[in-house]
């Protein structure tokens, strides 16, 4: 079936631009580059969030933990746990209240009629029912007990306790369950029946499974939800599922009663077990409770929180606060421990989109995809539990930083950057040109023919003449080999020059790769000592904590790499220092602050070397020190190179039209080799 689609102007108020995996290495790429770990970029991505193309937030864990706690705090400063025993203790004084007024009605009766034997014997129950009365316990659990086995005198006050107590029977059962399974709201004898047995025969299927017995099994738990499957409409697919669900209830309502005062909780203890004594029902819940707690140690049975507020709650609406500072808790765990988005993925976004909100429940699936994103690119590869960057990811970052560079530049300084393309050379242009005198015979018959032709207007034997001549126009080739050499010593950092260092390294290496691809740029970082770096070794490379700037050894190495190139040979240095070390005849490494003349001949030495072979040496300072500038006036006499005083802000410019006005002058001069 053919698809329609329907295009409208764009009026910059519509949105849709999904987050690619571009925009995510892009947003993280300053931080990879700066500190050289792809692994913790991600991860300060997360901790910090970040804007999608839309520009809509995307909320990070930092916030998100924030707007956790937040929540915490105003459900511990609303509510009084009090309140969740008080308001049962103000029912049953309702209740007894009640039955004395129905025995005082009682007594007012018999005193009315006109009857002492009457008026005698209601006396004598009125006065017992009210010693009975009087000496009802004050704990709540003493009351229903009393309560129960008191003989109303008031029908109605009767009927108020015996709704009072399917109430709270049923508030209870929904408090250790949280409506997990409807019936056990239900107070009539056969419901409470079935829910034991229910409870009986989960207990004992946990029992078998831990005792390893041939009865354990997706096929026990299959009996057991073809037999009770009704009370749980969650439907849990395995006996995990289903314990785990309700160990964390069954530990919500514990963490009830560990937040309350002792009294608090002895009294609701009791009441708890007062309620559930029939048929059975109190041992078969702490029998669960028992399993559950053995299975599930890591639930937060012994969790408790402090309330400040003044609201008063039930009980089934005290075990439910429990429930969400629970999950609070929960999702706060595993955002606090998540070190990369993969660890995200375990998020219930649906518990917590009632946690954080439609927008933070967004941003948490939005920072589960970032690795996943990387890696569907090919940007990213998982090798031995770390992501790292693949080659792919690697020319990303440098065009990145190439882009970045070239944007900041004034356009009619560079523009296009453009070579010239004519002249003699052995790569052909793809393109034909009229002959001139001195140009190789390299006809293009095709072309030729038809000048021909449509001089002639047609007709054989085909008549040639020196103006229908057209040939091959030819690239003239220019090969140049650069060595760049970065200052990799604690100074940089300190200084905040590494990061624009490294970016000017991702950037040239990016625009030889890509523009150059003939030419050849060698990489060497240098602080105490020098070591040459490999293109894919640059996003990881990160500064030296040492003292040293072996200017001597940087140059000794890229003279050595550069033996080996042809063209035209260059050196660019980096730099924020003087050379303050040097190699030794012996192999080893004298380091002196302020440097000392021996260190600086030495390294001068290198210069004089580099340039009797034709390398020439470009400087860009970063910090222009006397000591610096004393340096680079000495290498710039011995070496006819040129020196850039810059900032980190503009030291991509200098560096890149540097290099590509030095190609047009290579190309204008028709040099270079074949």
């Amino acid at each position: 079936m053919a698809h329609r689609y329907r295009y409208s102007r764009w009026d910059g108020t519509q949105t849709g631009f999904e987050l690619g995996a571009d925009d995510v290495l892009a947003e993280i790429t300053d931080d990879l580059l700066y500190h050289g770990d792809l692994d913790a970029a991600l991860r300060r991505m997360l901790q910090a969030g970040f804007a999608d193309p839309d520009g809509e937030r995307v909320q990070g864990l930092r916030e998100l933990l924030e707007r956790l706690r937040q929540r915490r705090r105003e459900e511990l400063e609303r509510y009084d746990l009090g309140g969740t025993y008080e308001d049962i203790a103000t029912e049953l004084r309702s209740v007894m209240d009640q039955e004395r007024a129905g025995l005082d009605q009682l007594a007012e009766e018999a005193r009315a009629a006109d009857d002492e034997r009457r008026r005698q014997i209601t006396d004598e129950v009125v006065t017992e029912r009210r010693h009975q009365l009087d000496l009802v316990p004050p704990d709540l659990a003493g009351q229903v007990s009393s309560l129960q086995s008191y003989e109303f005198t008031s029908s109605e006050a009767r009927e108020r306790f015996d709704q009072l107590l399917d109430r709270l029977r049923q508030q209870v059962m929904q408090s250790y369950f949280n409506q997990m399974a409807g019936a056990m709201q239900a107070s009539t004898p056969e419901q409470l029946e079935r829910t034991r047995e229910m409870l009986g025969a989960l207990n004992q299927l946990i029992e078998n499974r831990d005792a390893g017995s041939p009865e354990d099994g997706e096929l026990a738990f299959g009996d057991f939800m073809a037999r009770f499957g009704d009370l749980f409409p969650g439907n849990p697919a395995t006996l995990d599922e289903l314990l785990e669900q309700m160990a964390r209830q069954m530990a919500a309502m514990g963490a009830l009663l560990n937040s309350m005062t002792p009294a608090q909780r002895a009294q609701l203890e009791g009441l708890a077990s007062q309620l559930l004594a029939d048929l059975d029902l109190a041992w078969q819940v702490d029998r669960l409770a028992a399993n559950l707690q053995a299975g599930f140690p890591g639930a937060g049975w012994e969790q408790r929180y402090s309330f400040s507020g003044l609201d008063p709650l039930s009980l089934p609406e005290g075990a439910s606060l429990m429930g969400r500072l629970g999950d609070l808790d929960q999702l706060e765990n595993l955002l606090r421990s998540a070190t990369s988005p993969g660890a995200l993925a375990d998020v219930d976004i649906e518990a917590a989109r009632q946690l954080v909100g439609e927008d933070g429940a967004r941003s948490l699936e939005r920072l589960a995809e970032l690795g996943r994103l990387l890696e569907e690119a090919g940007l990213v590869a998982q090798r031995e539990g770390r992501l790292e960057l693949t080659p792919a990811g690697l020319r990303k970052i440098g065009r990145n930083a190439l882009s970045e560079l070239f944007s900041k530049l004034a356009k009619d300084r560079l523009g296009g950057h453009p070579m010239e393309r004519e002249g003699v050379g052995v790569e052909r242009a793809h393109a034909t040109k009229p002959y001139e005198v001195g140009d190789p015979f390299d006809l293009n018959i095709e072309r030729t023919l038809r000048n021909a032709l449509q001089r002639t207007g047609g007709g054989t034997p085909v008549s040639l003449t020196p103006a229908d001549f057209e040939v091959e126009r030819s690239e003239n080739l220019t090969r140049s080999s650069t060595v760049l050499m970065i200052d990799l010593s604690l100074s940089m950092p300190m200084r905040d020059n590494f990061l624009a260092a490294k970016k000017v390294a991702m950037a040239l290496h990016a625009l030889i790769s890509s523009q150059f691809p003939r030419d050849y740029l060698g990489i060497v970082g240098f602080s105490e000592v020098a070591r040459e770096l490999k293109p894919q070794q640059l996003p990881e490379v990160s500064w030296d904590f040492v003292y040293g700037t072996n200017i001597h050894h940087a140059l000794l190495l890229s003279r050595r790499m550069l033996a080996r190139q042809s063209g035209t040979k260059q050196i660019i240095m980096i730099t924020d220092g003087e050379p303050t070390a040097h190699v030794m005849a012996d192999g080893e490494v004298f380091f002196n602050y302020p440097p000392v003349r021996q260190t600086v001949d030495a390294t001068l030495t290198e210069v004089v070397r580099a340039t009797r072979e034709g390398i020439r040496i470009n400087t860009f300072m970063l910090d222009a020190t006397s000591y610096l500038r004393d340096f680079v006036e000495q290498l710039t006499k011995l070496n006819r190179g040129r020196a850039f005083f810059t900032t980190p802000e503009t030291l991509g410019d200098y560096v890149l039209v540097d290099f590509i006005e030095n190609k047009r002058a290579m190309s204008g001069r028709g040099g270079g080799s074949r």
